[in-house]
């Protein structure tokens, strides 16, 4: 963990000084510099005090790098392409088990011929357009604004059924890491 470097980027970021940190928690510089460069590990109550100090909730200095905030700028979107209709998918943000995509269904364009089934959950929002869902024995047609969700392991479908290119927001949640994109 790099508790360290986040410490003094968030300093740095609040234009706060080693001094100004060490005269509120009562830590001498030389230490301070070295918890700072990662050199030494401060106790829970010593980071407690530094993230009060900071006025940072301490769980935020235990975060790894990767549980912290991850931006994705609209122009920096991955775009790959799904299933037999080669659907638009646009992958927004993901975390370790949830990933949000946007899919863009032309007209009569669905998830595939046949309904199929997959490890994890979705929660479908049609941002615009008609759909046509199925999962199992349960149907029904989507309009703009509707949502639905299911547990993917039961076979399922999403159809177009609009004149127009529909867009559905989709997030997935998978206990596993590595689960594969499925929709």
């Amino acid at each position: 963990m790099n508790i360290g470097s986040a410490i003094r980027t968030i300093r740095k970021r609040k234009n706060i000084t080693i001094t100004q940190i060490c005269e509120e928690t009562g830590l001498s510089q030389g230490f301070m510099s070295q918890v700072e460069n990662n050199k030494t590990s401060p106790s829970i109550a010593t980071l407690e005090s530094i993230a009060n100090a900071l006025k940072v909730p301490l769980a935020y200095l235990l975060l790894r790098q990767e549980e912290r905030m991850s931006i994705v700028r609209k122009e920096e979107r991955r775009i790959t392409k799904s299933g037999i209709e080669n659907l638009k998918v646009e992958h927004l943000s993901s975390t370790k088990n949830v990933r949000m995509r946007l899919v863009e269904f032309p007209p009569g364009a669905s998830t595939g011929d046949v309904p199929h089934a997959h490890e994890g959950e979705e929660v479908h929002f049609v941002v615009k357009g008609k759909i046509y869902a199925q999962q199992g024995e349960d149907k029904a047609e989507f309009g703009e604004g509707d949502s639905f969700s299911w547990n993917a392991c039961t076979p399922h479908l999403v159809r177009n059924i609009s004149e127009e290119t529909a867009i559905v927001l989709i997030a997935i949640y998978s206990d596993s890491e590595n689960s594969k994109d499925f929709l």
